[in-house]
């Protein structure tokens, strides 16, 4: 009988889940076991797992469950150095040359674990099964606003919180935005997937009008001067081999009407990162990093963005990954053992 163990989140501000109580009953009538993990921080309440039949464990208590048991979370593990034993599907961010890849791969060599990446769950086409990229996109559009705004005000942006709804998300931007004439101009690179959508989506539902770039826009390597002549750059391209650079080191101090860079996929430590004028991630409580001072560019590169809509991102994301979670174990899960292969094969370059 497949085991399905739903780990407590432990990263600040980390409010998502991968799997709702709906989604815990389906499981369950199709003769899982579902275990989930006590948590306060949790969207949903633990309570309503219970009420679906989940048995209900302690906060942590994953890393003694039997060595069969499959752990679901979504961001990174404790970084203890500890062996993994277990199968864990979760974002690893392990696998792009990411500087902190190596040690986490070497922990699932030295318990004989296996890392199913969320990222690398793909079909045979090579999509992606199920993304964040929708709220993540909403959201960073969100708080890239909201740096724009405060640097023309003469600030830096203050620290961002969760909302309930993305309704009141954009109540509150719309406040803020009031009296500015012109809004500002936005490019969005990406504008055709999942993160550009829902970056596009939150501005035109202001009435900020998107300049929409895809990969057409972009075929030619570069440079792009045109971001340059943007107030706000939203960039939705994941950074992988052969992906153009958007914004060279030297943009700081080009002219320029570009004040605010919202790295919306947010791979800065990346050797494939499109933007060069910054080096490291940003937080909630700062959002914002000031890369040059005349003229003002900020970046922001927020890397958990749907958790400021936990509620839409959590529902949004386990429908879509529900239906692959019920095959696993069974003949039908060729998503699954495509995930294996890809780890193993990351694996044994560490």
């Amino acid at each position: 009988m497949t085991h399905l163990w739903v780990r407590a989140e432990q990263r600040q501000n980390e409010r998502r889940v991968g799997l709702t109580p709906d989604g815990a009953r389906a499981l369950i009538a199709a003769g899982m076991t579902v275990t989930v993990e006590d948590s306060i921080d949790r969207i949903i309440p633990t309570d309503q797992y219970r009420a679906a039949g989940c048995v209900i464990a302690a906060p942590g208590s994953w890393t003694g469950a039997p060595a069969d048991t499959i752990i679901l979370g979504l961001k990174e593990l404790p970084d203890d150095g500890t062996p993994l034993i277990h199968r864990h599907i979760m974002f690893g961010h392990a696998f792009k040359g990411q500087p902190s890849g190596p040690a986490l791969l070497a922990r699932f060599r030295a318990g004989g674990g296996t890392l199913l990446d969320l990222e690398y769950l793909t079909d045979v086409d090579g999509r992606r099964i199920a993304a964040f990229g929708y709220w993540a996109g909403y959201a960073g559009a969100y708080v890239a606003l909201e740096c724009w705004i405060a640097a023309q005000n003469g600030g830096i942006c203050p620290p961002v919180t969760a909302f309930d709804t993305a309704l009141d998300l954009q109540d509150e931007l719309a406040g803020h935005l009031d009296g500015f004439d012109p809004y500002p101009s936005v490019l969005v690179i990406g504008a055709k997937g999942r993160v550009g959508t829902g970056a596009s989506d939150l501005c035109e539902s202001l009435g900020i009008v998107v300049t929409k770039w895809d990969m057409a826009e972009t075929a030619d390597g570069g440079p792009f001067p045109e971001i340059l002549q943007h107030d706000i750059f939203l960039n939705s391209i994941l950074a992988m081999p052969g992906c153009p650079v958007f914004v060279p080191s030297e943009a700081k101090t080009l002219p320029r009407r570009l004040s605010v860079i919202g790295d919306i996929a947010c791979d800065p430590d990346s050797p494939y990162s499109p933007i060069k004028v910054y080096d490291r991630i940003t937080g909630w409580d700062r959002p914002a990093l000031r890369v040059h001072d005349d003229p003002v560019l900020d970046v922001t590169a927020i890397d958990n963005l749907p958790s400021l809509l936990p509620k839409e991102s959590s529902e949004d994301f386990a429908a879509q990954l529900l239906p692959h979670l019920l095959t696993l174990g069974t003949s039908q899960d060729d998503i699954w053992q495509r995930a294996g292969r890809i780890f193993e094969a990351h694996l044994a370059t560490v």
